[in-house]
C-alpha cells in the first residue's frame, strides 16, 4: 500500500476521523502498562491478603504476560483473515469480563487465573492495535506515528501507580480492576466507531488453520527474527523492574507505598521522551550505531546499579531511567525495522513481534522474582547480561550475510 493510499485508510473513519483513530491506537497500546502498574502498589499487601508468598504473589504478573503473549499469537493471524475489528471487539469483551472476575476473585489462585483470561484478551486488543498501525502508514511517517503513540501512552504507567495508590487510600486492591472494567469498557464503545482498516481484497484468503501456518512462515523469515529476538532482549530487565520495583522501593528503602508511586511514575514520565528524542534527534541517524549506542548506554545504568543503586531511592531511580530511556527510544525504531522485513501477513508480524517481547518479558519477570540475595544487585546483573547479549547479537548480525531492509543498505 502506498503512503497516499495508507494515508486515506487513516483518514476513511467515519466516526473517529484521523484524531479519533490515533487516540484509538494510544488507548489500546495503553492496556499493557495500565493491567500492570494499577495495582503495583497493592502487591505487597497482596501477601498478606491472601497469605501467599511474594512468588505466588507475583505469578498474577507473570500469569497475565503469559497468556498476554499467547493472545497475541493467536489473534494476529485471525485479525488478518477477518479484519482487526472483530479482534478488537472479542478482545475487549474478554477482558472486561475477566477484570469482573479479578475484582471479585475469592482466592489468589482465582487471581491468577483471571488475569491469565485478561491476558487473552489484551494480546488480541494490542496485535490488531500495531496491525492497524501498519494499515496506515508506512517509511518514516509510521516511525512518526509508533513514536508519537507510545509518548502518550506512556502517560499510563505515570498516572496508573499514582492512581492505583489512591485507590488503596479509599479501597482495597479489588478497586484497581473495577477501574480496568471500566477503561475496558471505554475501549468496546471507540471499536464499535471504528471503520476497518484492512481492506478486503488484502485478507488472507486461505483457510482459517491456514491462517496461522502463516506463523511459520514469517518466523523463518531470518531478516525478520533475528531483530526482533535482539529487540526483545530488553524487555528482560525492564519487566524484571516491574516485579521488583514495589519490594525495592517500599521493603527495601523503606518508602510509603505513596512515594512509591511518584518514585515509579518519575522513572516512566522521563521514558516518555525517549520517543520524542528518537523522533526529534535521531530518526536519520545511522541505525547500526543507534542500536548499538542505546545497548551500550544500558549496560552502563546496569553497572552503575550494581555500584550506587542501594545507598539511595534517588540514585536507584538515576541508573533504572537509563535503562528505560534507551528502551523507549529502541521500541518505534525496532517495531518499524521488523515491519519493513516482511511484505504482508501485518497481524501475523504483530503477533510475533509482541509475543517474543512479551516471552522475554516474562523471562525477565521470572528471574527477577526468584528467591535471591540482594534485588537491586540482581536487577542491574540482569541489565548488564541482556545488553551485552543485545550488543554481540547486533555486531554478529550487522556483520552476516542476512539482508536488513532499512538498516543494511
Amino acid at each position: 500500500m502506498s503512503n497516499a493510499t495508507q494515508a486515506q485508510a487513516a483518514g476513511k473513519q467515519k466516526f473517529l476521523g484521523r484524531s479519533g483513530l490515533i487516540a484509538f491506537i494510544v488507548i489500546m497500546n495503553m492496556f499493557v502498562p495500565l493491567s500492570i502498574d494499577l495495582y503495583l502498589p497493592a502487591i505487597p499487601g497482596l501477601n498478606a491478603y491472601f497469605g501467599s508468598s511474594p512468588f505466588l504473589t507475583n505469578m498474577t504478573l507473570s500469569a497475565f504476560f503469559f497468556f498476554y503473549a499467547v493472545g497475541i499469537l493467536l489473534w494476529g493471524p485471525i485479525s488478518d483473515k477477518y479484519g482487526r475489528r472483530p479482534v478488537i471487539l472479542t478482545g475487549s469483551l474478554i477482558y472486561i469480563i475477566s477484570s469482573i472476575c479479578c475484582s471479585l476473585a475469592p482466592s489468589i489462585y482465582v487471581l491468577i487465573v483471571a488475569r491469565a483470561l485478561q491476558g487473552i484478551g489484551g494480546g488480541g486488543i494490542i496485535a490488531a492495535s500495531f496491525a492497524i498501525v501498519k494499515d496506515c502508514f508506512a517509511g518514516k511517517e509510521r516511525e512518526k506515528m509508533l513514536a508519537i503513540t507510545q509518548s502518550i501512552s506512556g502517560i499510563a504507567p505515570i498516572l496508573a501507580p499514582v492512581i492505583g495508590s489512591w485507590i488503596l487510600e479509599f479501597t482495597d486492591w479489588r478497586g484497581a480492576f473495577w477501574l480496568l472494567t471500566l477503561i475496558g469498557a471505554t475501549n468496546l464503545v471507540l471499536t464499535i466507531l471504528y471503520t476497518e482498516t484492512l481492506k478486503a481484497e488484502e485478507k488472507y484468503q486461505g483457510s482459517f488453520l491456514g491462517a496461522f501456518g502463516r506463523l511459520y512462515t514469517v518466523g523463518k523469515n531470518k531478516s525478520f527474527l533475528i531483530p526482533t529476538v535482539i529487540f526483545s532482549l530488553s524487555q528482560l530487565p525492564f519487566m524484571g523492574y516491574l516485579a521488583l520495583s514495589s519490594y525495592i522501593y517500599v521493603d527495601f528503602f523503606g518508602l510509603s507505598k505513596d512515594a512509591y508511586s511518584y518514585f515509579f511514575a518519575a522513572n516512566s514520565f522521563l521514558a516518555i521522551f525517549g520517543p520524542v528524542i528518537y523522533v526529534r534527534f535521531l530518526l536519520n541517524f545511522n541505525k547500526k550505531a543507534l542500536a548499538a549506542g542505546c545497548f551500550a548506554i544500558a549496560a552502563a545504568s546496569g553497572i552503575f546499579l550494581i555500584l550506587f543503586g542501594q545507598l539511595s531511592p534517588f540514585l536507584f531511580l538515576i541508573g533504572v531511567v537509563c535503562m528505560t530511556m534507551t528502551g523507549a527510544i529502541l521500541r518505534p525504531f525496532g517495531i518499524n525495522v521488523v515491519f519493513d522485513q516482511q511484505q504482508g501477513d501485518t497481524g501475523t508480524v504483530s503477533s510475533l513481534f509482541n509475543t517474543f517481547f512479551t516471552l522475554f518479558g516474562i523471562l525477565g519477570m521470572t528471574v527477577a522474582s526468584l528467591p535471591k540475595g540482594n534485588f537491586i544487585i540482581s536487577l542491574g546483573a540482569l541489565i548488564v547480561v541482556a545488553s551485552v547479549l543485545s550488543i554481540i547479537a547486533w555486531y554478529i548480525f550487522l556483520k552476516s550475510d542476512i539482508p536488513c531492509a532499512g538498516v543494511k543498505e
